[in-house]
């Protein structure tokens, strides 16, 4: 590497990013790697990019823990940002994690995922419909963000005229999560999260005196729980039903935008998903691997354990960079190249281990609808000005992109 490389690595610091960073964090993300891929950074924390070390994370969870309790008091205090993201499911260690998270999967199996096609299909063509009608459309509001809001909506089945605040709430709950927040981005988030279970309160109690049909709706089946009598208690609901918005929200927001802005830079990869529709599962594959739509994890070590021969004691914070490890070499040949027909493709975009992703498999369906319909109804869709990065690094998206069907 280069000794600009070298310097790259040796000034990384999560709390101090540059503008070059956000947009286009990669080129330090392979200094990291190949130069201090154990970094311990100013704060006295450590950042992971490479990939063995990452799976070593997320499947060792005695020596890994995901409770953030007490990282996140010091940054939180005693708030609602702190009770909601220390009650969520992704955020919890066993038994508390596999307890919700078996309610949840129950609520998200193959047969219900699969019954949610015909419905994504027609959402996605009646928003189709509508940018049809446009010369110029916005990417991210007039089709990715709309979709996954949507899909959880009615996963929760909540009343159409309703979802008007749950992205907003969503955006503001998890641009809470970033390294640093001003007060505004604390105030904001506090106050979604507020607004959200005041809400949730009232659903819970309309659903309660009114059941839906636990096979489609979600939060029928987790108001009612397991068989053997195993329920979420009355806070653990709300802040989940919170969880799986923002889980499922921005992150396949971004798995769309990213995705189609990645064909426009690559139109020979274009070409070849246009010409070849049955790679699509494979293509959403390589857009999780190769633009991660959630870059940034982290545990807190609990066993003194070893990487990279650094010694970690318990107490440790450490965040593991998905974006760095999803282009290791190591694992991925020729890892910086955007290949639709990449296989094997064991990212970790969704994690692995105990922590996998719960929604990961309506996630890549809500991605190969909506992407694999895009391209069959608009083949020739272009960039019609500069698309704008959100603006986080835990987060990775475009806030908008301005396009044109070329009809």
């Amino acid at each position: 590497m280069t000794v600009h490389a070298r310097e790259l690595a040796d000034g990384f610091d999560l709390e101090h990013l540059t503008p070059e960073f956000y947009a286009d964090p990669y080129p330090t993300y392979r200094a990291l790697r190949e130069n201090a891929p154990v970094k311990r950074l100013p704060n006295g924390c450590y950042f992971l990019t490479r990939y063995d070390d990452l799976v070593t994370a997320y499947k060792n969870t005695k020596a890994f823990s995901s409770d953030k309790k007490k990282e996140f008091l010091p940054k939180y205090g005693a708030s609602p940002l702190y009770e909601h993201h220390t009650t969520s499911l992704v955020f919890n260690d066993p038994p508390a994690h596999t307890r919700v998270r078996r309610l949840i999967m129950g609520a998200l199996s193959p047969r219900a995922i699969a019954g949610m096609e015909p419905d994504l299909i027609a959402l996605v063509d009646s928003l189709l419909d509508k940018i049809a009608t446009k010369d110029r459309f916005e990417l991210i509001g007039d089709f990715a963000s709309a979709i996954p809001v949507e899909v959880i909506g009615n996963l929760l089945d909540v009343p159409h005229d309703e979802r008007e605040p749950l992205r907003d709430w969503s955006l503001a709950i998890l641009g809470a999560l970033e390294p640093v927040i001003s007060k505004e981005v604390f105030d904001r988030g506090n106050t979604a999260v507020t607004d959200f279970l005041a809400y949730l309160e009232t659903l819970v109690e309309r659903r309660r005196a009114k059941p839906g049909n636990p096979e489609r709706d979600v939060l029928t089946r987790l108001i009612q729980g397991e068989d053997n009598g195993e329920r979420l208690t009355a806070k653990e609901l709300l802040h989940n039903c919170i969880f799986l918005l923002n889980a499922g929200h921005e992150t396949t927001t971004n798995l769309i935008g990213n995705g189609l802005v990645a064909l426009t830079e690559y139109p020979d990869q274009k070409a070849r998903l246009i010409a070849q529709p049955d790679l699509i599962k494979t293509a959403v594959e390589e857009m999780l691997r190769y633009e991660s739509s959630n870059q940034l994890g982290n545990r807190i070590i609990v066993e003194e354990i070893a990487l990279g021969g650094i010694t970690m004691p318990p107490g440790t914070l450490v965040t593991l960079c998905i974006g760095a490890a999803n282009r290791d070499p190591a694992q991925f040949p020729d890892a910086e190249r955007f290949d639709v027909a990449r296989t094997p493709n064991r990212h970790l975009a969704f994690a692995t281990g105990a922590h996998q992703c719960a929604g990961m498999a309506l996630a890549r369906l809500e991605g190969a609808v909506a992407i694999s319909r895009f391209l069959a109804r608009f083949p020739n869709y272009a960039l019609a000005g500069e698309p704008v990065r959100g603006g986080r690094v835990r987060f990775r998206g475009f806030l908008s992109v301005p396009c044109e069907a070329n009809l």
